[in-house]
């Protein structure tokens, strides 16, 4: 293993010390070497985009002294080694096309063509397109649902102990924790499960990056037993948007096949600002994650004690543990709802938006989700306490109460349960026809459905439209949450708004 205080031979003979990548960027950027070579901003930029100078100057592709990310050697492998070390794998991988090319690699290494996988039917669709492209046969394991919110709870090591006697030919077990609310699952309970029959487990952690680092927060799932585990670094952590990471533990996949389909599924041409971001944000995580995060549970502890005074307004996330049965719960993610239920997502993120200049991540039908991060300040705090009360009180007083849109019972199940009417791929290469929603139940769906964010499909290509999807999605669209899959028509002073779906024909 290359050491950080060795030195790698560069081309033209000349030494450079092994230290982080991006004061090696500098440093290069710094010196006297002109670069005849890609990008062709040439480390400058015309005018009309200087604001990007600064990054440009960063912004390298594979030259001497700076290593090969698909086949890495020197400053690369000794920043992969330093990740695998901070998160408890035995390999890690550098992923500068997002979680995504680590699901797909994670797949596409774990199951053989046309195999068959167990997979979490609350995956990201990224998830869903691995299953595409490798034709596999997925069996769908389905959450039981927080009824009181009509959140998705976690996969229970029950669930997946009895699809593997049901389908002893499966590959792979895939499930996702934490999810996009939060909800962690049992994994280690899940790994010794799927490793006594001898498979694979595959977590999508991508929001769950930030565990493991200090007490009061859920362990990583790389040290629960997980073989594969892929972590967005940019969604909880302070790296650069696109950046995650994917670990490999164990012999049950083999690392050359993860090396070969992560060739396959990232870019020739990897940014290194974006390994950059990687690296530095592994170095801070590895020299001061503890003390971070331990400082930071103080000031959420403090932010949540300030916020018992709401009366109409009410934080879900600490409740979740008490109704559902998940193992854990991230005390980042923050789910903000109206205790009288009278008030939808959309309603509460538009006037956060509007009145106090909040950007809340997303809005579901009934809550709205806020990422809180070390990073987040004290101000950002404040402002959001401070709004939150305001809210809060001002709604107490008023008659006036925001309407909920209809179609939508918290008694749904989020993900409902549907049949199959045939393979995701086939549906997916047939021809498309376009029915009202309304008119769509009993037939194919020929495209996803899904809120974004979480990317989380309601439906998929292939499974026949049921009268309780029909109207979850309905509801979503009425309450003007952004509802991708769906056409919109009409509209105007003399048609009412028409919603469309896709079907295979």
């Amino acid at each position: 293993m290359v050491r950080g205080a060795e030195r790698a031979q560069k081309g033209d003979g000349k030494q450079i010390d092994m230290e982080e990548l991006l004061k090696q960027l500098i440093q290069y950027t710094e010196s006297e070497y002109y670069p005849f070579h890609m990008p062709g901003h040439k480390r400058r930029m015309p005018r009309e985009l200087e604001a990007l100078e600064s990054t440009a100057k960063l912004d390298i592709t594979e030259i001497d002294g700076f290593d090969n990310l698909h086949q890495p050697e020197g400053i690369l492998l000794e920043a992969q080694q330093r990740a695998a070390r901070v998160f408890g794998a035995d390999e890690t991988f550098f992923l500068i096309n997002g979680s995504t090319a680590g699901i797909l690699t994670a797949v596409s290494a774990a199951v053989p063509l046309r195999g068959r996988m167990i997979v979490a039917r609350n995956c990201h669709k990224s998830v869903y397109h691995a299953i595409a492209l490798r034709q596999i046969d997925p069996v769908f394991l389905y959450p039981e649902t927080v009824r009181e919110y009509g959140i998705a709870d976690a996969i229970l090591p029950g669930q997946v102990e009895e699809a593997i006697r049901q389908y002893p030919d499966a590959a792979a077990v895939l499930i996702t924790s934490p999810t996009y609310d939060g909800v962690v699952s049992d994994v280690k309970a899940i790994a010794d499960i799927v490793h006594r029959a001898g498979l694979p487990l595959i977590v999508d952690g991508a929001h769950g990056a930030h565990f493991g680092f200090a007490e009061g927060w859920p362990e990583n799932p790389v040290r629960l037993g997980a073989d594969l585990v892929i972590e967005s670094l940019h969604k909880t952590l302070p790296a650069l948007t696109q950046t995650a990471l994917l670990h490999r533990s164990g012999q049950r996949v083999k690392a050359d096949a993860v090396r070969r389909y992560e060739a396959v599924f990232q870019t020739s041409s990897p940014s290194y600002v974006l390994m950059s971001s990687i690296d530095s944000c592994v170095r801070l995580l590895e020299n001061q994650g503890k003390e971070i995060f331990e400082a930071f549970s103080r000031r959420l502890d403090a932010f949540h004690e300030r916020l018992e005074a709401l009366e109409v307004l009410r934080l879900i996330g600490p409740d979740l543990l008490k109704k559902g049965r998940m193992k854990d719960f991230d005390r980042g993610k923050l789910l903000i709802t109206a205790a009288n239920g009278n008030f939808t997502g959309n309603n509460l993120y538009k006037e956060l938006l509007n009145r106090y200049y909040l950007q809340m991540e997303m809005a579901c039908h009934n809550y709205v989700t806020a990422i809180l991060t070390p990073w987040d300040g004290e101000e950002g705090l404040r402002r959001l306490t401070d709004a939150l009360l305001d809210m809060d009180g001002r709604l107490k007083r008023s008659e006036q109460r925001l309407s909920a849109a209809s179609g939508y019972e918290l008694e749904q199940r989020p993900y409902p349960k549907l049949e199959r009417g045939m393979r995701l791929q086939e549906a997916e290469e047939m021809p498309k026809i376009s029915l009202p929603l309304q008119e769509a139940e009993g037939k194919i769906a020929g495209t996803y459905v899904n809120l974004y964010p979480p990317g989380i499909p309601l439906v998929i290509p292939g499974e026949i439209l049921s009268e309780e999807v029909i109207k979850l999605i309905d509801g979503y669209a009425r309450q003007g949450l952004n509802v991708q899959g769906i056409e919109r028509t009409g509209k105007d002073a003399d048609r009412p708004e028409e919603i469309r779906i896709a079907l295979a024909k």
